[in-house]
């Protein structure tokens, strides 16, 4: 679960910084910026690694699932049926989000 925080993290950082430096740039009294698309890129870098890590983190959440219930389930006494926890669903919404700011971020024009 520390890899769904840390991935929601990053997508919304990244998104945050993406919107932010649109909006200084906008601003009367700000000096332009020497390179004005590299926050874009920044963000899109710091979406993608979120939604990346949310792959990592449900791939590895799977194979420690099927390690515990193959190898502890004569111990632990449980049938096959196992125990669902609402793990897979955020994670799976948490990329669907992950992936529609990156594409708009992406789309976007500067």
């Amino acid at each position: 679960m520390s890899w769904v925080r840390t991935a929601t993290a990053l997508i919304g950082f990244g998104f945050t910084i993406v919107q932010f430096f649109e909006r200084m740039q906008s601003m009367d009294s700000v000096v332009p910026a020497l390179r004005p698309q590299m926050p874009r890129y920044l963000g899109l870098a710091l979406i993608g690694a979120g939604i990346l890590g949310l792959i990592v983190s449900l791939w590895q959440y799977r194979s420690l699932l099927r390690y515990l219930h193959d190898d502890f389930e004569p111990i632990a006494g449980v049938g096959r049926a196992g125990h669902q926890t609402p793990l897979i669903a955020v994670t799976i919404a948490l990329m669907l989000i992950g992936i529609f700011a990156f594409v708009a971020v992406l789309i976007r024009a500067v």
